[in-house]
């Protein structure tokens, strides 16, 4: 772009990419070597395969499902296609309700509305062994989902023994073989109480007689664990004891190394808020990044960690907004409800848009297309503004030529009229860092003719 006349500036046209000129990739930490996995691990083509092995029902059922099978609220299948299942699989019903939830808590079905589709994941299912781990890890951590707790024990109670199953799973990776159950109950029972400590349940006030301590039956609840974690097929079970199956160990290992590198990051990232997690990730290529996320995960709910990245998207910082997406990219499956409903808000749409075409099987080169003009202007201004912000102004300068406009003239009339609300600090900005005078003063036209809300 070297013409005096902006009516002549030509943008060449790129593929957009979103906060990639954003993130500024300046990092002096010496990389970390890729971890190994403990001795005796299957390589991961066995283990895809063990996984395989036990969707293998699921796989079925969301082949069978199609395009056209109806669902009732929730999620279930409707009472006839159940029906149909069952003579179309020659499963029984409850083998088709449980393949069912399987095949959706594994990314393997997508639902819209009242119909069922095949996920990305399905697709990939015969020759992505990654995709298939990530499939089962999936539903590895949906087990309390997979195999409910009896209705009349306490909710709090059930709460409890799934936030200390990571610490029971850690005794058994660690021991490397067979785990007395006693010995998994004394576990439980410390950290149960551990955690009451940490909640100060303490009696408020005079107490006439000592408070008796709330029947919680952990051993039943130890069972239920137990039993759940074995029907995802993370353990093995036998009387009086548990064993971690290859598939176990290798996830608890995972886990386990992802925590780990998030505690020796400088800025202790697993232990932030979402906006200071995300901040801290800002200066890390994607890789490291994404291992960041994955820690940051695994140390919260999926529910709690979803709803509070979508919170700092709805912030004022743009490069914050675009990595929460990044960070919701490494959640998958469990956020595309919550993702959905975000892409009703204007300022969350076209990442929205973009998330959901990536998780229904889009190439990421190729995802911009879902989007609007409308869309893909608003989000090149809100990529600008992030640049404007965090970046250099030879980035900004560079993010001109991803506007999806053919022309200066055309992307100035287009940012005018999208409506997004830091369009005039970018205009102004982008009009201080561009070495062209003639098209510096056009940029700074349009952005007084925004600010006075001329034309």
């Amino acid at each position: 772009m070297t013409s005096r006349n902006p009516r002549d500036s030509r943008l060449r046209l790129v593929r957009p990419r979103p906060l990639v000129t954003a993130r500024r990739v300046v990092s002096n930490r010496p990389i970390r070597p890729a971890p190994r996995p403990p001795a005796g691990t299957p390589a991961p083509a066995e283990l895809a395969r063990q996984a395989r092995a036990v969707l293998a029902d699921a796989v079925r059922i969301a082949h069978w499902a199609g395009d056209t099978r109806p669902v009732q609220g929730g999620g279930a299948l409707a009472a006839a296609a159940a029906e149909h299942a069952v003579r179309a699989l020659s499963l029984t019903p409850e083998a088709v309700r449980a393949g069912w939830d399987r095949a959706r808590l594994a990314g393997l079905v997508e639902l819209h509305g009242d119909i069922a589709r095949p996920g990305w994941r399905l697709r990939a299912w015969a020759g992505d062994d990654s995709a298939v781990l990530r499939g089962w890890v999936a539903l590895f951590d949906a087990w309390s989902i997979v195999h409910p707790a009896a209705g009349d024990v306490p909710a709090t109670a059930v709460a409890e023994v799934v936030e200390a199953v990571p610490q029971v799973l850690s005794l058994l990776q660690l021991s490397a073989g067979p785990v007395t159950v006693p010995a998994l109950l004394d576990l439980l029972q410390q950290r149960v109480a551990e955690l009451h400590e940490e909640r100060c349940e303490v009696p408020y006030g005079p107490q006439p007689q000592p408070v008796p301590a709330m029947d919680v039956p952990l051993p039943a609840l130890l069972d239920w664990a137990l039993r759940g974690l074995a029907a995802v097929g993370a353990l093995t079970l036998a009387p009086g004891q548990a064993t971690l199956t290859p598939l176990g160990n290798w996830a608890v290992w995972v886990k386990l190394e992802q925590i780990c590198v998030a505690a020796q990051s400088p800025a202790g990232n697993i232990e932030q808020r979402a906006d200071d997690m995300l901040r801290g990730c800002a200066q890390l290529t994607p890789g490291p990044a994404r291992a960041e996320y994955r820690a940051w995960l695994a140390a919260r709910t999926v529910g709690s960690a979803v709803t509070e990245l979508l919170d700092v998207a709805r912030g004022d910082d743009a490069l914050l907004r675009g990595l929460a997406f990044e960070a919701l990219r490494v959640v998958g499956a469990p956020a595309e409800a919550a993702v959905r409903g975000a892409a009703g808000e204007s300022s969350l749409r076209p990442y929205a848009v973009l998330w959901l075409a990536e998780y229904e099987g889009a190439d990421p080169e190729d995802a911009h297309d879902a989007l609007t003009r409308a869309e893909a202007t608003w989000l090149w201004v809100d990529t600008a503004a992030a640049v404007a912000d965090h970046g250099e102004s030879t980035l900004l300068v560079r993010h001109l030529e991803s506007a999806v406009q053919g022309t200066v003239p055309a992307l100035l009339e287009e940012v005018q009229a999208v409506g997004h609300p830091r369009t005039v600090q970018v205009l102004v900005a982008l009009a201080a860092a561009h070495p062209d005078p003639a098209l510096a003063k056009a940029v700074r036209r349009a952005a007084f003719q925004v600010h006075t809300g001329g034309v």
